[in-house]
């Protein structure tokens, strides 16, 4: 679980990154699923989309990626951030510990 001052520092960590996937008519699947554990084991953060002829809400991205153990950082209208710790890379993410 993520304190804010950890989620504050992801949302600055992910504001210059473009979306990497995006969520379309199709709907969420099991490819979707394991493209994202995949890119989040390599970069640890990543942003989503959802378009919107997607009749996906962002409450079930949220509940559909949290199963896996993904944190869900930040969502501004469509868009939204999830995190993932990685011992894969060789330079993680170290987050602020809270004080």
């Amino acid at each position: 679980m993520l304190n804010p001052k950890q989620r504050a520092y992801l949302r600055s960590l992910a504001h210059p990154l473009k979306a990497c996937f995006q969520i379309g008519k199709e709907g969420l699947s099991e490819n979707l699923r394991t493209d994202v554990l995949h890119y989040l084991n390599k970069h640890e953060l990543i942003k989503i989309s959802i378009l919107n002829n997607s009749f996906t809400t962002p409450a079930e991205v949220v509940e559909y990626f949290s199963e896996e153990g993904i944190e869900f950082v930040q969502h501004i209208g469509r868009v939204l951030v999830f995190y993932k710790h990685s011992d894969n890379i060789d330079n993680p993410i170290v987050l602020p510990v809270k004080k």
